[in-house]
């Protein structure tokens, strides 16, 4: 098999570029031969196609990707395979990915959201993310780069390390989390919660308001938010930080970081819905809360970049579900539970480091995609 990989290369230290890497880096590990380009860089995947002559490949995004990732290497006799996550909805491009033999997707939630979008579920395979679980592996609190972060995110020894990181931290639930500690502050052990965002320009003005609710709620004293561009070298070390990684995220069709910090053996704090019911096991590697509000829309507005025309403005047939929140008492509940009890946040995460290999693992991922070329495409 000769695979040409489509992805944000060289990889930045985001998801959907590091989804894409380590799938590439897996194959190659199985002698494949695979070769990777931006996905965005048409006259380099060209040349890809004119010499290296791959017979699939494979391009990581979301379904507003189709042109870099489906149409493009159509039009030069190529077989694409997408590997999509979700926004929450598919409005466009249904009919191009309708006539594909196989499209991958993150988690049985994205697969449910795309039929409902339209896009045949014959057509749709399961490939989970894949984790590096050679780097994302438990480290000592007493490892001189681990006791280094949280030394310098003002961590006192004692304190239990809560742990969010994300583009902005709200989307990963932080303020349910926010609201959950101040119920359980006064009965809880000394703690500090920690969100790890990225610069960007919605950033500045949701930590802010993060920051606010924190002010409101009284535990401004134990919040820090840190904002800056850090590489994936150091992400291992930051979770082999915390204690607990709390991200009751609000949308999330796998949740790589929960993943990442069940191999580096952490207990996970999620929410009972969309791809953490593929990633989590309640009670075994996380504790997971119940949703309490899902955030519909009947209608909505796009822009020219995803298929349709400027200000094209969409009804759905049905009330689109695009947002979960999950329930504050018992993000509470479970998170008093984390603080309290080492043993079980030593269980949760044992277990989580258990199946982070057995499923995860960028190396288990990249056969069962060599598995899927070869059943669904012929490809071998």
């Amino acid at each position: 098999m000769k695979a040409l990989i489509l992805y944000d290369y060289p990889p930045s230290p985001a998801g959907l570029a590091t989804q894409g890497d380590l799938l590439f880096q897996g194959l190659r590990a199985l002698g494949v031969d695979a070769q990777a380009c931006h996905f965005e860089s048409p006259q380099e995947k060209e040349w890809y196609y004119r010499w290296f002559e791959p017979d699939v490949v494979v391009g990581v995004g979301f379904w507003g990707h189709t042109p870099h990732l489906v149409l493009h290497p159509q039009r030069y006799g190529v077989q694409p395979v997408p590997w999509l996550v979700a926004d929450g909805y598919v409005a466009a491009y249904q009919e191009v990915l309708n006539q594909l033999p196989l499209i991958l997707v993150t988690s049985s939630w994205v697969k449910e959201t795309y039929a409902r979008d339209g896009i045949s579920e014959d057509r749709i395979e399961v490939l989970p993310v894949g984790i590096d679980t050679d780097a994302f592996s438990p480290r000592p609190r007493g490892d001189p780069k681990v006791r280094a972060i949280r030394e310098a995110l003002g961590v006192a020894e004692d304190q239990v390390m809560i742990l969010t990181v994300g583009g902005d931290a709200a989307s990963k639930g932080a303020q349910e989390v926010l609201q959950a500690l101040a119920l359980i502050d006064a009965e809880a052990p000394d703690w500090k919660y920690v969100c790890k965002v990225w610069p960007q320009p919605r950033t500045v003005s949701q930590n802010l308001a993060d920051l606010q609710l924190a002010t409101q709620l009284g535990i401004e004293k134990n919040v820090t938010y840190t904002t800056n561009v850090v590489s994936r070298n150091f992400m291992p070390y930051l979770l082999a930080a915390c204690d607990v990684y709390a991200a009751p995220s609000r949308l999330e069709g796998f949740g790589m970081l929960q993943v990442e910090a069940n191999a580096c053996g952490k207990p996970v704090l999620a929410v009972d819905a969309m791809g953490f019911r593929d990633t989590m096991v309640h009670g075994e590697t996380a504790l997971l809360a119940a949703v309490a509000q899902e955030i519909k829309i009947k209608e909505t507005t796009l822009g020219d970049d995803l298929g349709l025309a400027a200000g094209r403005h969409v009804v759905f047939p049905e009330f689109r579900t695009v947002d979960y929140r999950a329930d504050v008492t018992g993000v509470a509940q479970h998170l008093l539970e984390l603080l309290k009890d080492a043993s079980l946040r030593r269980r949760l995460g044992e277990a989580g480091r258990r199946r982070a290999l057995e499923r995860f693992d960028y190396r288990v991922v990249a056969r069962r995609f060599v598995e899927l070329a070869s059943d669904r495409l012929g490809i071998h």
